[in-house]
């Protein structure tokens, strides 16, 4: 599990150049059929648009752009550039163009669908996603201040927090924390607090 960069929401913003209408909508996408998902839902949203130009990275290397009928090279690419020059994966990016009827040529064309790619991946936002581990714990009344002090030391997050008979908490911690952690941990409730690995997972700061 390593470290990677993805759209914090959706996003969606528009721009004119030459009475051309562009629409960018940036979407996060985790498998290509999510993406494609995604594509129908923004062309029948658009059916009457000139084009729906689009392009998704995603974390396992998968890449695909499509032009959609303009001129090679002129849309579906400047727009997945958009992406990958931001190190942006699971993410997917469509530029809806309504033709105003003036020729914006290959350089317009480049400029235009680059720029609004960057206006809709920068009204989702980019947020870094870390591996980390999902972690429990039971522990006493007495014990719980120390132990809930302890774990935003090491950039741990609470989860969830039941107080019955004794006190369960579910928290995450980045993987490359935990060791220091577990060790600290383990010192300062000499050993009495068992804390359970649940499973892996990502998230962000």
């Amino acid at each position: 599990m390593e470290v990677y960069r993805t759209l914090q929401k959706s996003g969606e913003r528009d721009f004119t150049e030459k009475k051309s209408r562009f629409i960018g909508y940036a979407f996060p996408v985790s498998t290509e059929k999510e993406a494609q998902d995604f594509l129908q839902m923004i062309r029948k949203r658009h059916w009457d648009a000139k084009h729906n130009v689009s392009a998704y990275v995603l974390k396992d290397g998968i890449q695909h752009c499509s032009d959609d009928g303009e001129p090679q090279g002129t849309a579906g690419v400047p727009v997945m550039n958009v992406l990958l020059k931001n190190g942006v994966v699971n993410a997917m990016i469509v530029v809806t163009r309504y033709f105003g009827g003036i020729l914006l040529g290959t350089g317009g064309l480049v400029r235009a669908y680059s720029h609004t790619a960057s206006l809709a991946l920068e009204d989702a936002g980019i947020v870094t996603m870390y591996p980390g581990k999902n972690l429990s714990l039971s522990c006493s009344y007495s014990q719980y201040g120390k132990v809930s002090a302890l774990i935003p030391q090491y950039g741990g997050k609470i989860d969830k927090s039941e107080f019955g008979a004794e006190v369960k908490l579910q928290f995450h911690i980045k993987s490359e924390k935990f060791h220091f952690f577990q060790t600290e941990f383990t010192e300062a409730t000499s050993g009495a607090i068992c804390v359970k690995i649940e499973g892996e997972t990502y998230f962000c700061e």
